[in-house]
């Protein structure tokens, strides 16, 4: 062997004889100093790390700030720019810039949720409906019969929408079964207004009984009861104002007020300066327990009429018309969905007074109706009502008029099956025992309801 290889075997053999003591020896403990001194390392690049963190976040939002300050300002700017130079030594007081209005990023932020309902009808009838009457009440337009045969129901295109932080609008544009175009409701809201007060201003629905404020496509039956139809001309809406407040109280108080122009029915012609149509009202209910809660509510309407025209009788004078309404509504564990019933009642008591074809009128009106809907089974209810108006009678010198009930009560009874395909379909078939006047009318009326679209939820 060469005396190279054997000088490399003998340093290969005292290099490992070396390193084998050291790879067994165990790892030392490194000092307590070193310990605190790795630990203060630490902690130094933690906060350094904090810090820059901060510093990001507050140049971050200085800069939205900037953005939103320069957009929000920037006519102020223009306007700034073009005014004069401040006299040597007068004194400028900058105004601050207005708040800039947030906006979302959504293309359609600022467009209005639109909801249409879709009614369509079919309608049988023993007698001629164009002749009924409903004896010892003139009728206005809207509360006429429903045509016989297939017809467009009431159906409705409705655009609500949050105008700013403060107000809310509403428009409801309906189309009746005479091919015409309406606008039912078209109001603005407000939505912030402390101590629980809302305001209203527009066309709208008024807030006095329990079905008034409803639309046609939440009524409980197909047409409303008699009383409505006889003494509010279906329901009362009209162009004015409104005021509610919710009381801060255990269970639902609300006490509102609403002055109206008075052109609908039983109001009319009400182009003055002064309100034509003036009403109040209470709203109160609570739960019950898990399963049943109640409403109750008191209302008063007082309208002024000028030259009322009912099918050519004219009616100069005013009414006062008090309701009292009652609801009790009843669900398993408070969850409607397989079986629920709503048992719901309202009287009506009155007194006109005035000149009715230029004769001098003063006279009571009362009715009431008692209604139940039960739905037995998921998506199937049916439903019961009964309806009936004093006689009321008539002066000797307006026999056979439109106020002459020929001593007759008028009277109704009403039985409703109902399907409801989903929350926005529904089918309806429902049969009437018509007495409003001397002879006797059955009715069959067929209904589908379909809505869609964004929709508010219904009252109560």
């Amino acid at each position: 062997m060469r005396l190279g290889a054997r000088l490399a075997i003998v340093a290969v053999t005292a290099l490992f004889s070396i390193g084998r003591p050291a790879l067994a020896a165990p790892p030392q403990t490194p000092p307590a100093a070193d310990l605190a001194t790795l630990q203060q390392q630490l902690n130094a690049l933690r906060s350094e790390y904090d810090a820059k963190i901060g510093n990001l976040e507050t140049r971050l939002k200085a800069a939205e700030d900037r953005a939103a300050a320069a957009t929000a300002a920037a006519p102020v700017a223009t306007a700034a720019a073009d005014a004069p130079p401040p006299a040597e030594g007068e004194v400028v007081i900058a105004e601050a810039a207005p708040e800039p209005m947030v906006h979302t990023s959504s293309a359609n932020a600022m467009n209005p949720g639109i909801s249409v309902v879709l009614n369509g009808n079919y309608v049988a009838t023993s007698h001629d409906p164009a002749g009924a009457r409903i004896a010892g009440f003139p009728l206005s337009a809207d509360a006429g019969p429903f045509s016989r045969g297939f017809s467009l129901g009431e159906s409705e295109v409705t655009l609500a929408a949050s105008v700013d932080p403060y107000f809310a609008a509403n428009l409801t544009a309906t189309f009746g079964r005479d091919d015409t175009v309406s606008v039912e409701e078209a109001y603005v809201q407000t939505t912030t207004l402390p101590a629980g007060f809302t305001l209203k201003a527009g066309r709208f629905f008024s807030a006095i009984g329990y079905l008034n404020e409803r639309h046609a496509h939440n009524w409980s039956f197909i047409d409303m009861p008699l009383p409505y139809r006889a003494l509010l001309g279906v329901q009362y809406g009209d162009d004015g104002v409104q005021v509610r407040w919710l009381a801060p109280t255990p269970f639902f108080l609300e006490v509102g007020g609403e002055l109206y122009r008075g052109d609908h029915f039983p109001a009319g012609n009400g182009d003055r300066n002064k309100p034509g149509t003036e009403t109040a009202f209470v709203h109160a209910g609570a739960d019950i327990n898990d399963d049943s809660s109640w409403l109750a509510v008191a209302s008063y309407i007082h309208a002024d009429a000028s030259k009322r025209d009912t099918g050519g009788d004219i009616f100069d004078g005013n009414t006062d018309l008090g309701i009292l309404s009652g609801v009790y509504k009843w669900a398993p564990g408070g969850n409607p969905t397989q079986r629920n019933l709503t048992l719901s009642g309202e009287y009506f008591f009155g007194r006109q007074d005035g000149t009715f074809n230029a004769v001098p009128t003063r006279r009571n009106e009362n009715g009431w109706y008692a209604q139940g809907v039960y739905q037995f089974t998921q998506r199937w209810s049916a439903g019961l009502r009964y309806a009936r108006l004093g006689d009321v009678g008539a002066p000797l010198t307006l026999t056979g008029s439109a106020l002459d009930g020929f001593g007759h009560a008028p009277s109704a009874v009403t039985g409703l099956l109902e399907y409801d395909s989903s929350e926005f379909g529904r089918f309806r078939v429902q049969y009437t025992r018509d007495m409003a006047e001397r002879r006797d009318n059955d009715e069959l009326m067929l209904q589908y309801t379909v809505v869609y679209g964004p929709h508010g939820a219904h009252r109560y």
